[in-house]
């Protein structure tokens, strides 16, 4: 019950604090934001933090692959060969349109 009045509370709060800062305060905070997410920097790194994330991802699945695939099922063994199969080399291919920036 503690953290229930404390979450309604910090939400009470938010909400008074908010709507004192009005839409103007909004608006600048979305200029901030949008301008950070459109640095070249910022664009440069997040690319490589998701490459590198699929490089481990890919690396983990092969991993657990190797050391789990005698006890699944042969239903989910199955399903994990044909989802390989359709990725090139093991790695998905990237539907979210990444940049070259």
């Amino acid at each position: 019950m503690r953290y229930k009045l404390t979450f309604v509370v910090g939400l009470a709060l938010g909400y008074v604090l908010g709507t004192r800062a009005g839409r103007e305060r909004y608006e600048q905070l979305k200029k901030s934001a949008r301008q950070v997410a459109q640095n070249p920097a910022v664009r440069n790194t997040a690319e490589t933090a998701a490459q590198q994330g699929r490089v481990y991802a890919g690396k983990a699945f092969h991993t657990v692959s190797v050391k789990v695939g005698d006890h699944m099922p042969d239903s989910v063994a199955a399903r994990v060969r044909s989802l390989r199969e359709r990725n090139t080399n093991g790695v998905a291919g990237d539907d979210w349109g990444t940049s070259n920036t």
